[in-house]
Order: structure tokens, then C-alpha cells, then sequence
């Protein structure tokens, strides 16, 4: 849901105007009332810049779910940014990296 949101361009944080933004994953508080969205920019590591600005658009985002998924309670949505994606381009990069393929030899499986 957050991520259509995000892909028809409906936030108009002018900060937010044109950036793509992907949601990796939410995770919800047992209780229900708090929901964190886990995000990133694909290709961009400039996701924390955004935050401030995904915060502000927060309470229009939490009305939009309401709408759409005609719940009684809606969580509160606090965003943090997904660096999963960063760190597993960074440990490729260091195993695709001269010393590390020349210490695997031919112990690696390649396809």
C-alpha cells in the first residue's frame, strides 16, 4: 500500500517531488498502533537525507491506509532506512575483489 503511494507520486513533499521511493519492509508492533516502514532508494544511498521528509508526510500516508484498508485502528508509520541492500553490494564488492577471488581459488562455486 505505502509503496503505491510512493509509486503514483501522491506525497507532495516538494523534497519527495520525483524520488523513487521503494519500501523493503514493515514491521508492526504487536500491539498495532506502530508501524515502521524500512526504506531505500535503489542505486542511491541518499535515503537518510529523505527521512525528515518522509516523517512529515507521516500523517497523510497514515489517512491514506485508513482509506484503503478500512481499518479500525491505523498504526502510526515511522520510517528508517534500509541498508541491507548497501551492505550486500558492499560484501559483493569485497568478495568480487582481486586478493578475496585469488584466496577462494578454486574452492568457490561459480555457475
Amino acid at each position: 500500500m505505502l509503496a503505491g503511494v510512493f509509486a503514483r507520486g501522491e506525497v507532495r513533499d516538494p523534497e519527495l517531488a520525483g524520488v523513487l521511493i521503494t519500501v523493503t519492509e514493515v514491521r508492526i508492533s504487536p500491539d498495532l498502533r506502530q508501524a515502521t516502514a524500512f526504506v531505500t532508494r535503489l542505486g542511491r544511498s541518499d535515503i537518510g537525507e529523505k527521512l525528515a521528509a518522509l516523517r512529515r508526510a507521516a500523517p497523510f500516508l497514515r489517512t491514506r491506509l485508513a482509506r484503503e484498508l478500512r481499518l479500525r485502528l491505523v498504526p502510526d508509520i515511522h520510517f528508517q532506512a534500509d541498508t541491507s541492500i548497501d551492505n550486500a553490494m558492499h560484501i559483493d564488492a569485497l568478495l568480487h575483489a582481486p586478493e578475496v577471488e585469488r584466496d577462494l581459488g578454486p574452492q568457490r562455486n561459480e555457475p
